[in-house]
C-alpha cells in the first residue's frame, strides 16, 4: 500500500497499545512499584535494569541504554522496519492501517492487484465447496462442523485443469495475475509443441485452507487430495504475497480468537489446526510444508513466550524435533518456554484430539519436555555415560549447541544441568567449555543527560534538556509558558525545538509521551528525544513542575547566557561539586571564555 501513514492514526494507535502487554508478550515482565523490570533483551544481565513505564508508555535500560516507545521495541526487538511494525501493533489492536497521499508505486498496485485477485479466489473456493457434496462429506468425515470451515474459510477446488482460467484468466492480464499469484502452472516445452502456449490449474479436486497474513488477508493456500493422491497437501508456491518460511498458518485465526494467547502450539498439518480449534483449543498454528525457520520463531516469539512443538513420535518426527531445537538454541533465554512433545504412535494431532478430548490432550501439553532437558536427554542417550569417553563426549557434543544460546541465567542453569550428566562442578565445565559471561554490566542510577546539541551559548544546553524533559514527560503543564515564540529569537537550535515542543503540548495536552516522541521519528532530534522522555526527573506535584518549567524557560529567554552560568558552576564546584557531566560544561565555557590567540 502506497502513501505515508498519517499522523493522526499513529498518535491513536500509541494510545490503544500498552507497552507492558507489548513487551510482555516478548520477555517476562515482574512488577517493580509503579514500573516493571526484566533483564535487558539487548545485552546479557544478571541483575534486572531493564525498566518499562506503563504512564509514560516507555522503555529504559540503565545498563546498556536503550530505550523507546512500543514501535521503537518492535523494531529493535523483532527487527522490523517502521511500516512493519506499525502493522503489527495495529494488527494487536484490529486496526487497518491507513495511508495517505503520494504518487502510488508499481510494485505496491500490483500487490494491491494480487490481494484483490487472492481474496476473490478464496470467495470463489468457498462457494465451490458449497455446492460439492462429495467436499462437504469428506469434512464430515474428518469431523469437522459447517461453523469451523466457515472460520477458516475452507473450500474446494473441484476436478478440472481450468477452473480458475475460464472465471479469472479470461485476458492476459488475467493470466498473467493468475501466474504470478501462483495458482496457475505453464506448460511444459513438450505441451506447448502440440497445444501451443496456455497454463493449467495449479489445484485441482482438493480442500483449500486460505493462509492469513497478519491482517487477516489471502496471500496463499493449501490444498489436500480428498481421495488418494500425491502430494497429500499441496502449497502455493513463493510469490510477491507467500513466503513459506514466514508464514504460519492459524496464527491470524488465533489471534482473533483469543485476547491473549498464553503459548502457541506447533503442529504439522492444516487439518490437525482446525480440528484443534473445533475442539476448544484455539492456539494451534502450523508451518507450511517446510521445517520451523527463525522468522516462524520470531513471529510466534512476538506473540507470546511459551511455545510447544508437537511432533509425531517416530524417527522422521524426532529428526524434525531435534532441527526445531536447534533453530531455537538462539532464542532460548529466561521467560521463555520452549517445549518439545512427542505423539502416541498412529496418531497426529487431529486423531489423537478426537479420541480423548481436549482435556487429556492440553495434560499432554503441560507434561512436554522443556528444550533444557529434551536437548539433555537426548545427546545422553547417544553416549554411554558410566564411561569417562561417553561422558566427555557428551560435553563436546553439547558445547556447540550451548554456544548458540544467548548469555543469561538460562544457559547457566542449562549448564548446571549438563553438569550433572558429566559429573563434574558447574563452573569448571563452563570454563573447560570457553562459556563465560561477557554481557554487558549494568549500571544503577539515570543515563548521562548530555545537552541536546552544543549550542553557541555552550552551557544553556543542560537547562534546554531538563526543560525539553519536562515538556515531554509532562505535556500539561506546557500551559503555563505565555510566549514561547520568545524561545526562538537567539537561533538556538535547541530552544527552537523547546519551542515547538511547548507549541504542540498547548495544542494537545492530552498526549502521551510516546505519543509526542513518536512525532519527530523522521527527524533528526528523534532519538534524543526518546532518551529525554524517558530519563527518570524527580517526582513533584504538577504546580512544582510548572515552576520549575517557568523558571528554566525565564532564565533561557532572558539571556542567562554562558558567563552567568560559569559563575554558577565554579561556585558549587567550590562548595557541593559538580558531576561529570557538570564538569565538562564548564570546561566547555572556560574555553569560550578564553581570549583568541594574536595571529603568528
Amino acid at each position: 500500500m502506497a502513501g505515508r501513514i498519517p499522523r493522526a492514526f499513529i498518535d491513536e494507535l500509541i494510545a490503544r497499545t500498552d507497552i507492558v502487554e507489548v513487551i510482555g508478550s516478548r520477555i517476562e515482565l515482574k512488577k517493580a512499584g509503579r514500573e516493571w523490570k526484566a533483564n535487558c533483551p539487548f545485552h546479557g544481565e544478571k541483575t534486572p535494569s531493564f525498566t518499562v513505564s506503563q504512564t509514560k508508555q516507555f522503555y529504559h535500560c540503565f545498563g546498556c541504554g536503550v530505550h523507546g516507545t512500543a514501535l521503537s521495541f518492535l523494531m529493535e526487538h523483532d527487527r522490523l522496519g517502521f511500516p512493519e511494525a506499525v502493522e503489527e501493533l495495529a494488527s494487536r489492536a484490529g486496526l487497518e492501517v491507513p495511508r495517505e497521499g503520494g504518487g502510488a508505486d508499481p510494485r505496491d498496485r500490483m500487490q494491491d492487484d494480487l490481494f484483490a485477485l487472492t481474496q476473490a479466489i478464496d470467495q470463489h473456493y468457498r462457494d465451490q465447496l458449497k455446492d460439492s457434496e462429495r467436499a462437504k462429506d469428506y469434512l464430515k468425515g474428518r469431523g469437522l462442523v459447517g461453523e469451523t470451515a466457515a472460520r477458516y474459510h475452507l473450500g474446494y477446488a473441484p476436478p478440472g485443469w481450468d477452473g480458475l482460467l475460464k472465471t479469472f484468466g479470461a485476458t492476459e492480464a488475467g493470466r498473467q495475475a493468475l501466474f504470478t499469484a501462483g495458482f496457475i502452472i505453464e506448460r511444459n516445452p513438450d505441451q506447448q509443441k502440440s497445444t501451443g502456449p496456455g497454463y493449467y490449474d495449479r489445484f485441482r479436486d482438493r480442500v483449500m485452507f486460505p493462509i492469513r497474513d497478519s491482517r487477516g488477508r489471502v496471500v496463499g493456500f493449501g490444498g489436500r487430495v480428498i481421495d488418494t493422491g500425491e502430494p497429500k497437501y499441496l502449497n502455493s508456491p513463493e510469490t510477491p504475497l507467500f513466503h513459506k518460511g514466514r508464514e504460519l498458518y492459524g496464527l491470524y485465526e488465533a489471534r482473533q480468537q483469543l485476547r491473549n494467547i498464553e503459548r502457541l502450539l506447533v503442529v504439522e498439518g492444516y487439518m490437525d489446526v482446525v480440528r484443534l480449534a473445533q475442539a476448544g483449543i484455539h492456539y494451534a498454528v502450523a508451518t507450511l510444508g517446510t521445517a520451523t525457520t527463525p522468522e516462524h520463531l520470531n513471529r510466534m516469539l512476538r506473540v507470546t513466550s511459551n511455545v510447544v512443538f508437537c511432533f509425531d513420535g517416530d524417527r522422521a518426527g524426532r529428526q524434525a524435533a531435534w532441527r526445531a531445537l536447534e533453530t531455537c538454541l538462539p532464542e532460548a533465554k529466561q521467560g521463555r518456554q520452549l517445549k518439545f512433545m512427542f505423539l502416541p504412535d498412529g496418531h497426529d494431532p487431529d486423531t489423537l484430539v478426537a479420541a480423548e478430548g481436549s482435556e487429556a490432550f492440553e495434560a499432554r501439553l503441560e507434561n512436554a519436555l522443556p528444550l533444557s532437558e529434551y536437548l539433555v536427554t537426548h545427546l545422553a542417550a547417544e553416549n554411554d555415560l558410566t564411561s569417562v569417553d561417553g561422558r566427555a563426549r557428551l560435553g563436546e557434543m553439547a558445547k556447540p549447541l550451548i554456544a548458540r544460546i544467548p548469555e543469561g541465567i538460562y544457559r547457566e542453569l542449562l549448564i548446571e544441568r549438563l553438569a550433572r550428566e558429566v559429573r563434574m562442578p558447574a563452573p569448571r565445565l563452563a570454563q573447560l567449555l570457553a562459556l563465560g559471561d561477557g554481557g554487558a554490566p549494568a549500571r544503577s542510577g539515570a543515563p548521562p543527560l548530555r545537552p541536546l546539541m552544543r549550542s553557541a551559548s555552550g552551557g544553556r544546553g543542560t537547562l534546554i534538556s531538563q526543560a525539553i524533559a519536562r515538556v515531554l514527560q509532562n505535556p500539561s503543564v506546557a500551559g503555563v509558558i505565555e510566549e514561547p515564540e520568545q524561545l526562538r529569537a537567539s537561533g538556538d537550535r535547541g530552544l527552537e525545538v523547546l519551542a515547538e515542543l511547548i507549541e504542540t503540548a498547548q495544542a494537545d495536552p492530552h498526549l502521551s509521551p510516546a505519543q509526542f516522541v513518536e512525532r519527530w521519528r523522521e527527524r533528526p532530534e528523534h532519538a534524543r528525544l526518546e532518551e529525554l522522555a524517558a530519563w527518570p526527573l524527580p517526582e513533584l506535584e504538577e504546580s512544582a513542575i510548572k515552576r520549575e518549567l517557568a523558571g528554566a524557560v525565564a532564565r533561557l529567554v532572558s539571556g542567562a547566557g554562558p558567563e552567568r552560568r560559569l559563575d554558577e558552576l565554579i561556585a558549587r564546584a567550590e562548595t557541593t561539586g559538580l558531576d561529570e557531566d557538570e564538569k565538562r560544561e564548564m570546561r566547555d565555557l572556560q574555553s569560550l571564555r578564553r581570549p583568541p590567540r594574536a595571529p603568528g
